[in-house]
């Protein structure tokens, strides 16, 4: 026999806008029991620091300086007769530049070369007599005094003869000199003259002026100051001087194509501006550098043999101006440091002190780094890491 059904009433039975209600109180009291996880350490890209071979560099003001320049001047006075070079163009050594009216210099030629004439001939006759009267002086036909004066009459007149060769050799000298020639080769500048003007010899004012540009000088002003510094740089060691090539920057920013040679330092002061005189040689075929022209000239003067580079990413400056930089320190957390940076060596900074080969600087993530803070280091470069994977929990505790 069945049991009979029992019934429940529908009054008994919670209404269903009642369970989130439910649910929601569950979930609080759940959460409440966990805590919230840690965050990872944030990521930190490093470079380890080595000892490097650099030479340094500096950036010096200079102006360029013709390699020969050569005032013309005339060396015999007369009247200008012709200019025989185009102004600007480019002349040879010896190339006949002026000509000045020969008339004067040729007749004085000519006459030095008639008193030779007459020198010599005379020379011949006081020879001659003296020959005469030396066998006759032996047997004291003629007495020994008329013998004496012949023969110091032939000496005399051997000297006339040098003599006038001397002359006629300075009228010929002279008679070249009409002819102005150019004393060296180079490009020449305007004419101070013009045909007809009156010319002397020794004159204050030049004629022109003849300029070598290839190759041509650079000459670079450092200050002795800085001069004495790397004296004592490289007295101390740990550097050498080096020999690197000069560059040039011209007026305009751009840099010269071609790279030229340090020939010298002046061994003394400019007491006005306290800067050294440091010479280079550069070649200018083209004649783009010319004499005057403002450059700025890059050299390197010594190398040093152990320095520490930090790329310009690396180091900051606090608001003291100090420099400073973010080491990976033990038990991996980040170690502020003070260091001294005087000068960068292409993309980086040249610190002379407060760090050492084998120091770890960070480089990239410092925007999320404070001093102190534990870090989770990986070499500059490294792909990025996805946090909260097993090791990131595993870290948690």
């Amino acid at each position: 026999m069945r049991a009979p059904v029992r019934e429940v009433p529908t009054s008994n039975i919670p209404s269903s806008s009642g369970g989130p209600l439910l649910l929601l109180l569950c979930g609080l009291l759940l959460g409440c029991s966990r805590e919230k996880p840690a965050p990872p350490p944030p990521e930190a890209g490093f470079v380890t620091l080595k000892a490097e071979t650099v030479p340094l560099f500096v950036e010096l003001a200079g102006r360029t300086a013709a390699y020969e320049m050569s005032e013309v001047r005339p060396q015999v006075s007369g009247i200008l007769k012709a200019r025989l070079f185009t102004e600007g163009g480019f002349v040879r050594a010896g190339q006949t530049l002026y000509r000045i009216d020969p008339s004067l210099y040729r007749a004085t030629l000519h006459q030095a070369a008639a008193n030779l004439d007459n020198a010599r001939a005379q020379r011949e006759a006081a020879a001659a007599k003296a020959e005469r009267y030396k066998p006759l002086a032996q047997i004291e036909a003629v007495s020994r005094q008329d013998y004496t004066d012949a023969a110091a009459a032939a000496k005399q007149a051997n000297a006339a003869v040098a003599q006038n060769a001397a002359q006629l050799e300075t009228a010929l000298i002279n008679l070249r000199f009409t002819n102005v020639p150019a004393p060296i080769s180079g490009r020449i500048g305007r004419s101070l003259v013009t045909t007809g003007a009156l010319v002397s010899a020794g004159q204050a004012d030049p004629l022109t002026t003849i300029q070598r540009l290839d190759p041509i000088y650079v000459d670079i002003q450092q200050s002795s100051a800085d001069l004495l510094a790397l004296r004592r740089q490289l007295a101390a060691g740990g550097a050498t001087p080096s020999s690197a090539a000069v560059k040039l920057k011209l007026e305009d920013g751009s840099a010269y194509d071609l790279a030229g040679k340090l020939e010298f330092a002046e061994a003394m002061v400019d007491p006005q501006t306290g800067t050294v005189t440091l010479r280079a040689r550069f070649p200018n075929p083209k004649a783009i550098l010319l004499p005057g022209m403002y450059v700025r000239a890059t050299l390197s003067q010594l190398t040093t043999r152990n320095a520490i580079l930090v790329p310009q990413a690396g180091l900051t400056r606090n608001p003291k101006g100090e420099a400073t930089v973010m080491l990976v320190g033990p038990g991996d957390r980040a170690v502020l440091r003070t260091v001294t940076a005087g000068q960068t060596v292409g993309d980086k900074w040249l610190v002379t002190e407060g760090l050492k080969p084998g120091d770890k600087v960070i480089v990239e993530g410092l925007g999320r780094i404070k001093p102190n803070q534990a870090i989770r280091p990986v070499p500059a470069g490294s792909p990025p890491q996805r946090s909260g994977g097993g090791a990131d929990k595993g870290g948690q505790g």
